[in-house]
């Protein structure tokens, strides 16, 4: 069994910054990719960013120029860094990871609880 805890979601004023942390532990072998999702009230999840094995990043349009991913491999934790957040970024962060629990095992995917992220204006 894989868990992914989240930790970092707060209340921040408008023009802040923030640093979201996954930390992934259990039945894992390997990790390829992780990320980010985020889900408003009445809207659906969306991409924030993910981050390969390989260190190649990917970013949703509208925190390109402001977010961050970055993972630490070695501790299967991947964080984000949220800059000029605005109140349009509040919603629940998600963490998500595709991994192997074991070396024959196919990929499968983990999603965290979430962490609520609430920017004021």
């Amino acid at each position: 069994q894989v868990q992914l805890v989240e930790s970092g979601g707060a209340l921040v004023q408008a023009g802040g910054s923030l640093r979201l942390s996954c930390a992934a532990s259990g039945s894992i072998f390997v990790i390829a990719n992780m990320g980010w999702y985020r889900q408003a009230p009445g809207s659906q999840r969306e991409l924030v960013a993910i981050i390969k094995t390989s260190g190649a990043t990917s970013y949703g349009d509208s925190v390109k120029g402001r977010f961050t991913i970055s993972r630490d491999g070695a501790r299967d934790t991947v964080y984000l860094q949220m800059n000029s957040l605005i109140p349009d970024d509040t919603a629940v962060y998600y963490c998500h990871a595709i991994l192997k629990t074991t070396w024959d095992a196919l990929l499968t995917e983990s999603w965290g609880q979430g962490t609520q992220v609430t920017v004021s204006s």
